[in-house]
């Protein structure tokens, strides 16, 4: 999915008559930053997976396609608006892209979801929180991986703090009624993801 042919049939279903290759290239550099561990192109790719698997409950799927592009394109773990620097960047590109104002703003919703503060009003958005969310109900080893990989991103924190912050995270999510909004990631990763994060919190005692 993280392919040239890939980005312009998505820009293309989403409406716009070209695609824009140096944006294509300058997202890849900016997900294959040195400095980060776990916000990679293996989490694109893998996020862009996961959809694969429900794209038929997806109302437009180029809109998520393209949103999970966007949705950690700023990544600094030293700042607190990675997310709205990147639904800025996005909101950006699709009114450049001439698609309007309201597509431009629906893609800035989109990216400004990841947040994960709320669970989102309407049922694509809901699918690309759940797809992001989808490493929290991994297979143990993987989620393991990646939870290392967040420590690794925030290196320069200090090992106290940063266990105090990381349980706080973690359980935020535990303290959910529900992880996952969609019924089909809710059936298929929520007693997993529970377990995952369970055994990370055990480990930060």
């Amino acid at each position: 999915m993280i392919t040239l042919p890939s980005w312009h049939d998505t820009w293309h279903a989403y409406g716009a008559s070209a695609a824009d290759e140096a944006l294509f290239r300058q997202l890849v550099a900016c997900w294959s930053e040195k400095h980060r561990r776990y916000h990679t192109l293996q989490h694109l790719r893998e996020c862009f997976e996961r959809f694969d698997t429900v794209r038929d409950r997806a109302q437009t799927p180029c809109e998520i396609m393209l949103a999970l592009w966007f949705h950690d394109a700023f990544y600094d773990p030293r700042r607190e608006d990675n997310e709205l620097r990147s639904a800025e960047w996005a909101r950006e590109c699709v009114a450049a892209a001439g698609l309007g104002a309201s597509k431009a703003q629906r893609m800035f919703d989109l990216v400004m979801a990841t947040c994960h503060d709320a669970v989102p009003d309407d049922a694509d958005a809901r699918l690309l929180v759940d797809v992001d969310l989808s490493i929290l109900g991994a297979e143990p080893t993987r989620f393991d991986e990646s939870d290392m990989q967040i420590r690794e991103e925030y290196a320069h924190v200090p090992d106290t703090e940063y266990r105090q912050s990381r349980k706080k995270v973690l359980r935020s999510f535990l303290d959910r009624p529900r992880l996952y909004s969609t019924d089909d990631f809710h059936a298929l990763l929520e007693s997993r993801a529970r377990s995952n994060l369970e055994r990370a919190l055990a480990r930060l005692q």
